[in-house]
């Protein structure tokens, strides 16, 4: 077993959480995908390709989001760039020929935030902006299933937050072009995090919008991933994913969902 899982032997690819805001910094954007690994190479796998997000925030009022974006993957034994997250490979423990243990040092460019005029509910509040988050993962593979921590802290000082993912996923090979894979996960978020993005300072407070002061709490979350590798070049990503928001977000006077979803489809081309 190499230092990361390999899904296509041809060209060593593999998929893991992408986000968006959540989905691309962490769906397959956290929400985020990463896709592509030269297990026991020094070569480095180059690829570039264009990518498509559709997603709802959970902000009342707020228009459904689609947003195209470009795509560029560099992977190998050492590093991950791929999206907005960039990963960088410790050493692996191998428990036995069928376990092993993956650690890794990441950082990740966060689009969560809003204006103003992104909804009526959001006037006359000040802007929230997205950041840098760094931090550290782990991930246990074994025959049946991965299981994945992540810990990341806000580094650009906008939240001062914290996030702790956790993750469980099954990948099935359909053939020599197909790969899905199901997962689930819980995305715990600190008080200050939930706070920025979702509290009303005494400042912003109106006759329907009272002052409100998060709390920490957890999401939860589901999806699949799909990739159809046409050849050792091309290939199309496919992903859905579900949230469940934490009370602690649906209890906001600037929220009138209780879940969030989103969809993202791309080409990548692989050198």
């Amino acid at each position: 077993m190499g230092s990361h899982q390999s899904l296509f032997p041809t060209v060593q690819l593999s998929t893991k959480r992408m986000a968006t805001a959540t989905l691309i910094s962490g769906f397959f954007m956290a929400s985020p995908l990463v896709f592509a690994d030269e297990e026991n190479s020094d070569e480095t796998t180059w690829g570039l390709g264009l990518g498509a997000m559709s997603e709802q925030d959970p902000y009342a009022g707020i228009d459904r989001e689609n947003t195209p974006f470009p795509l560029f993957l560099v992977e190998n034994r050492y590093i991950s760039v791929f999206g907005p997250e960039i990963e960088f490979k410790l050493p692996s423990l191998v428990i036995s020929d069928s376990q092993q243990l993956n650690f890794g040092i990441v950082a990740e460019y966060d689009e969560s935030g809003y204006e103003q005029g992104d909804a009526r509910i959001l006037n006359g509040m000040s802007e929230r902006e997205g950041g840098f988050w760094a931090g550290a993962n782990v991930a246990w593979e074994n025959e049946l299933f991965e299981v994945s921590a992540e810990w990341l802290t806000d580094v650009s000082g906008n939240s001062d937050g914290q996030r702790l993912d956790l993750g469980l996923e099954r990948t099935w090979d359909f053939g020599e072009h197909i790969m899905l894979t199901p997962y689930v996960g819980a995305s715990w978020q600190d008080d200050k995090n939930i706070d920025y993005y979702f509290g009303v300072r005494d400042s912003e407070v109106r006759f329907d919008r009272p002052a409100y002061s998060g709390e920490s709490g957890v999401n939860l979350e589901a999806g699949v991933r799909g990739v159809y590798q046409f050849d050792q070049h091309h290939s199309v990503l496919i992903g859905v994913e579900f949230t469940s928001l934490a009370d602690e977000i649906k209890d906001s006077p600037l929220v009138d969902r209780s879940t969030q979803n989103a969809v993202l489809v791309g080409y990548l081309y692989t050198f």
